[in-house]
């Protein structure tokens, strides 16, 4: 997936390459009548040294000529006579004049580009089309033009082709080579400002090396683009030039290293010798123009050159041995800057070999700027397929524990059930121990007596059938509706009471859902209150009983409170010695405590009899 967006991305960029050489060319070419001045008489005044005057070929650079120094020169050509019919617009068109440029026409001012002496404009950074009235045309004499300049040093000024004719003829020519100059200066600046930004945002999150140096490479190239674009820049000439330059430097030193990091391959050697080649070419280039030695930012650039040429066989390495598609991408960007690069320095800077006016390492290096797009795409592709695999990952692992959790879950309830179970049997196995078996116990006793009493032996079969059917009730889900735990114990014992002629006055207010209790508790609180019924039964002689139940919520803790009252004859008198009344007393309150609730049993009025029995049962509304 990779490979193919690589192959497709440079080809899209060839395409592109081609067809903006196509464009350069065709803005190259001049209509079959336009006039091509190709020399000119110039009155030459460099700085600190003696005028000039001599015929100069065009386009003619004043750098080669007076490299280091600024100065004036005046260009005059004469035009022929019948270039132009009289009656249509005329123009010229210049592709760089400068630095300040005036333009006259048959002694006539027909178009000014900044001020002469003042360098704060720049006319050679763009094509220079003037309108040429028709009125000013001499019927039938050759046509003067006089092109007036000021040079600041090391600016890249003089005067290029200068081309005659109608102004509707130049003015296309004029559009077309504004848009091939102008539009891909900008168009670079704007993706290098661009994808550098993206690339530093990428290096915040990161901390990726390769994205910081593509980062400060883009950053760095944004003033070499603008330089071609922006004639009236704030910053006062020479520090502007230095400025460019350095950037110019950081941007090519800085995209070789770029190219390593994206092969990972970075022999110490070659990223030391890198750095120091970096570091001397921004020395060169503050040098240069600060001591007015043009021949010192050559150097410079000839280094740079140097560095790229070194770094191209570790790229053809990656490309031819390793097979990798990056590095085939790498290996022809990197060949077509080189040869820009070799052209720009050679035949633009130097002057060899006949010389060029326009340079191609900004159109080179843009395909570093789509290389980076490219990596961008391919690692933010690769970064999602990792996700979605890890996701899928993460799913089955998820999937699985879940799966192992259920069964575990399953395990331990079926554990918990079990061992529910086997304590409810136990509490089962224990309460009719202790409830039904001690009276079938001391039912036994009873019947093995000589002459057992029919009385006893009655009383000890309805107490232990009344443990046992308690014992069953406590089987009944009602552990958390006391209400209904008490109207059972009442369905027990109403039967018994109504034998013995007793009434029983049932006063149970509204007591609101409790949290659940144990099944013990409720056995306990109903065995606590048989006790007493039965001594009410056995030793009171009482003929009627009020039961009364009430919530206190506003106590703390909030408690059911039980008072069982009758009409009797009250409790017995303590036996001498302060001993116990009997058993029974004694079980109901340990019964009592065992469910931590307190128990009072007294006598209501020692004159008139009746007893009394308080349950304090602290509980929490559910």
């Amino acid at each position: 997936m990779a490979g193919g967006i690589h192959r497709q991305l440079f080809a899209a960029l060839l395409c592109l390459w081609l067809a903006l050489a196509g464009v350069h060319a065709h803005a190259a070419g001049t209509p079959g009548s336009t006039i091509d001045i190709s020399s000119a008489e110039a009155t030459l005044e460099p700085d600190g040294l003696p005028a000039q005057r001599r015929w100069v070929q065009l386009p003619f650079r004043w750098d080669h000529e007076f490299p280091g120094l600024g100065g004036k020169a005046t260009y005059r050509i004469d035009l022929p006579a019948a270039a132009v019919p009289g009656d249509e617009p005329a123009a010229l068109l210049m592709s760089g004049a400068g630095n300040q440029v005036a333009i006259s026409f048959n002694d006539a001012l027909v178009a000014s580009f900044g001020t002469l002496g003042v360098p704060k404009h720049d006319a050679t950074k763009s094509n220079l089309l003037v309108p040429v009235p028709a009125v000013l045309h001499r019927t039938g004499q050759p046509q003067s033009l006089v092109v007036r300049t000021t040079i600041q040093r090391q600016r890249g000024a003089g005067l290029a082709s200068v081309q005659y004719d109608t102004e509707a003829s130049l003015a296309a020519l004029y559009r077309d080579r504004q848009s091939w100059r102008n539009t891909s200066a900008i168009v670079y600046a704007v993706s290098l400002l661009l994808m550098g930004g993206i690339a530093g945002g990428l290096w915040l999150r990161q901390r990726d090396a390769l994205y910081g140096c593509f980062a400060l490479a883009a950053l760095s190239g944004v003033a070499r683009n603008l330089d071609r674009v922006w004639p009236d820049v704030p910053i006062p000439w020479p520090l502007w030039g230095a400025v460019v330059a350095v950037c110019y430097a950081c941007h090519i030193g800085l995209i070789a290293r770029f190219v390593l990091l994206v092969l990972e391959r970075n022999p110490p050697w070659l990223v030391r010798s890198i750095h120091a080649a970096l570091a001397l070419s921004v020395t060169l280039a503050c040098a240069s123009f600060a001591f007015a030695r043009p021949s010192l930012w050559t150097a410079g650039l000839v280094v740079l050159q140097l560095t790229s040429i070194v770094c191209l066989p570790y790229v053809v390495y990656g490309a031819l041995v390793d097979r990798r598609r990056i590095a085939g991408v790498l290996m022809a960007a990197g060949t077509l800057a080189i040869l820009a690069g070799a052209h720009d320095l050679l035949l633009v800077r130097m002057g060899l070999f006949g010389g060029a006016y326009f340079t191609l390492t900004a159109h080179a290096m843009f395909f570093f700027v789509m290389i980076l797009a490219g990596l961008v795409v391919e690692r933010y592709s690769r970064t999602v397929a990792d996700y979605r695999a890890l996701n899928t990952n993460l799913a089955a692992r998820v999937a699985e524990r879940e799966d192992q959790l259920r069964s575990a879950f399953e395990t331990v309830r079926q554990q918990n059930q079990e061992q529910a179970v086997l304590l409810e049997r136990q509490r089962i196995m224990r309460e009719i121990h202790d409830g039904v078996g001690s009276q079938l116990v001391g039912l036994l006793n009873v019947v093995t007596q000589a002459k057992p009493d029919r009385a006893v032996i009655e009383e000890h079969v309805k107490l232990a059938l009344d443990e046992m059917r308690m014992a069953v009730d406590s089987l009944q889900p009602t552990h958390d509706d006391l209400p209904t735990v008490l109207a059972t114990l009442r369905y027990r014992l109403q039967p018994r009471l109504d034998a013995a002629g007793i009434e029983l006055v049932w006063d149970v207010e509204v007591i609101p859902p409790l949290e659940p209790f144990a099944a013990r508790a409720a056995l306990q609180l109903q065995r606590i209150l048989l006790e007493a019924f039965t001594n009410v039964l056995k030793h009171a002689a009482a003929t009627r009983i009020v039961m009364h139940a009430s919530w206190h919520g506003d106590e703390t803790p909030s408690l059911v409170r039980i008072v069982l009252t009758d009409n009797g004859r009250g409790l017995p008198t303590a036996p001498p010695g302060g001993g116990h009344r009997g058993h029974g007393i004694a079980n109901m309150h340990a019964r009592a405590q065992s469910i931590g609730a307190r128990l009072q049993i007294e006598t209501v009025d020692p004159a008139t009899g009746g007893a009394r029995m308080q349950l304090d049962w602290p509980c929490a509304r559910a």
